[in-house]
């Protein structure tokens, strides 16, 4: 793992302190707790007001630091640093997720037109399903397979959520009727 993350196991009234290290090729700013990391593979921020911690870049570490001292401070801290490694990770390797394409009678098309993702003679529809694209992810058609990349793992993973919702059956038993586009891989890298 290319980040190393350290906390304190807090004892009731302890204060509780999270770290996560900063890699070499990663740099990481904070301004009005939006904290923008930035490195090979693109630039991912986060707005961090509506979690209750406090976030400080010292010396090539991000140290979390919860308003209170008990057992939830501790939860919201350790959901805080996991977000603040997924962004890490992200800008060093980037994430990809793969959907497979799967029709039965109607062949599916898909087409990319601008941010929007353009589903095709899906059960023989006259009009596309049109999904949008989320952030700054990149979409392509490879054969059966769609593939969904980019720096930030939220905006990737919401963006091949939406693909899939897309192209759900609706008023038919769905054991049935299986053509749609379906999330079969979940990857670091781009």
């Amino acid at each position: 793992m290319a980040t190393s993350t350290k906390h304190k196991k807090a004892k009731e009234g302890e204060e509780i302190v999270g770290e996560v290290e900063i890699p070499e090729k990663v740099n990481a700013k904070i301004e009005n707790n939006m904290l923008e990391v930035n490195g090979p593979k693109g630039k991912v921020s986060k707005d961090f007001n509506k979690i209750p911690v406090t976030i400080t870049v010292e010396n090539k570490r991000i140290v979390v630091k919860p308003y209170g001292k008990r057992k939830k401070d501790l939860a919201v801290t350790n959901t805080s640093r996991s977000i603040i490694r997924n962004m890490i990770d992200g800008v060093l390797n980037g994430y990809t997720y793969k959907l497979k394409i799967i029709f039965a009678h109607f062949p599916i098309s898909i087409k990319i037109k601008d941010k929007q993702v353009h589903v095709e003679n899906f059960f023989g529809e006259r009009s596309p399903r049109v999904i949008d694209i989320i952030g700054e992810c990149k979409v392509s058609s490879q054969g059966e397979d769609l593939i969904v990349q980019g720096p930030n793992l939220e905006h990737v993973a919401q963006t091949a959520a939406n693909i899939e919702s897309g192209t759900r059956v609706h008023e038919k038993d769905s054991r049935v009727f299986l053509d749609g586009l379906y999330i079969y891989a979940k990857e670091k890298g781009m």
